[in-house]
This record gives structure tokens, sequence and C-alpha cells, in this order.
């Protein structure tokens, strides 16, 4: 960023730089979480064909998609809200620093919801 607290356009580029690979993060969960959502209904038919039975369903695929869909949807807020703020302070001429605890907090709730579907996929079977 530029010292002394003048903006440059090339501080207002990567801004918007920055505010649109928050959005593509938020449409690729919002994706992601629509098929695994839907991984159980692939179960059920794969197991309707091969066995003739239906498979008794648990309903985690369709919890855990829906919430990395509603986690998708947090992002896409969220990185709304950090633009407007971030523009905000550059017009006003405010020095920036770097944070990267918004990155931390999706790196660690998606970890913790791919050890979740590890252990369904594991479990189900």
């Amino acid at each position: 960023m530029a010292e002394g607290g003048n903006s440059s356009p090339s501080d207002y580029l990567a801004a918007e730089r920055t505010f649109l690979a928050w959005i593509r993060t938020g449409l690729a969960l919002m994706g992601f979480g629509f098929v695994v959502a839907r991984f159980g209904l692939f179960l059920r038919e794969i197991a309707m064909t091969t066995h003739g039975l239906p498979l008794e369903s648990t309903g985690a695929s369709l919890w855990m998609g829906t919430a990395l869909l509603l986690l998708g949807v947090v992002v896409n807020i969220g990185a709304v809200i950090n633009h407007v703020r971030l523009i905000g302070r550059l017009n006003r001429g405010d020095k920036i620093g770097q944070r990267s605890s918004p990155a931390i907090a999706v790196a660690i709730t998606l970890a913790l919801l791919g050890i979740g579907l590890a252990a369904y996929l594991v479990l189900i079977r």
C-alpha cells in the first residue's frame, strides 16, 4: 500500500482483486455445499440400482452440504462488508495493514467440515 496515507490507484485495484477472490471463494463453497448435500441422494440411487434395497440415510451429507453452502453465503457477505470498509479507509487516507484472520477462520472451518465428511464416508461405507 502507499506510504504516508495517500492511496494510489494500485491500492484500489489490489482491494478489488482481493474482493473478487473472496467472492470466488464464497461461490465455490456454495457450489461444493450443494454437491455435498446431494451426495446422499446419489448414494441412495446407487444402492437401489446395485442392491435393490434403499440405503438408510443419516442425513449427514445434507447437513454438511448445507453448512458449506451457508459458509459460502457468510463469506460473500463478509467480503462485501470488508470491501466497503477498506475502500472507505483508502478514501480517508488511512494506513492499511495486512490481516488474514477471515482467511484463517474459513480455512479452519473447512478443515473441520472436511474431517466430518471423511468420517461420514468411512462410517457409511
